[in-house]
């Protein structure tokens, strides 16, 4: 019977694509109410196409958001599920060429502590699928720019190679 073959084939198709469907999600639990996940509060510096670049104790990304005054962090809700926060329980340490005396951290509204550096509240992107993806350096979305940050805590403004999985709609 050729059926069982066929019925077997079709089965593992659905799991495969239930399982490349999603939110485009971190896939990384959150433990504050912003979205935010919490991290050993490493800073470090790392090279890219975009050249060095600062990201987090798991080699992620960080970015910067123009819309944030000061060290007050202007992303929430759906902006902190897309962006997540950099946030930590403890005093965040730099390493790597990540310089300790431009790391702090601020409270956001919903009581978690967030990253700081040189004054930038600090995010991930929940678009960046592996350590050293930069697929959020300049996207605008949730009303203003994200931009990848440079060991100084300057914004990197050159933009990144384009990428097969990119066009993630995240412009609310």
């Amino acid at each position: 019977m050729r059926t069982r073959p066929v019925t077997i084939s079709l089965a593992l198709l659905a799991l495969v694509a239930a399982g490349c469907g999603g939110g485009g999600g971190s896939g990384a639990s959150s433990s504050s109410g912003g979205g935010g996940m919490k991290s050993s509060g490493s800073v470090a510096v790392r090279s890219s196409d975009l050249g060095n670049i600062l990201v987090d104790g798991s080699g992620r990304t960080v970015y910067l958001f123009e819309k944030d005054r000061g060290t007050r962090s202007e992303c929430s809700g759906a902006c902190a599920k897309a962006w997540p926060p950099v946030t930590v329980s403890g005093r965040p340490t730099g390493g790597g060429g990540a310089s300790a005396k431009l790391l702090g951290t601020t409270k956001r509204s919903d009581g978690a502590v967030q990253v700081t550096y040189a004054g930038h509240p600090v995010y991930r992107f929940s678009g960046d699928s592996r350590p050293g993806d930069v697929k959020g350096q300049g996207s605008k979305a949730f009303g203003a720019e994200w931009y990848v940050l440079d060991a100084t805590g300057k914004k990197v403004e050159k933009k990144s190679k384009p990428s097969s999985g990119g066009g993630y709609g995240y412009g609310y």
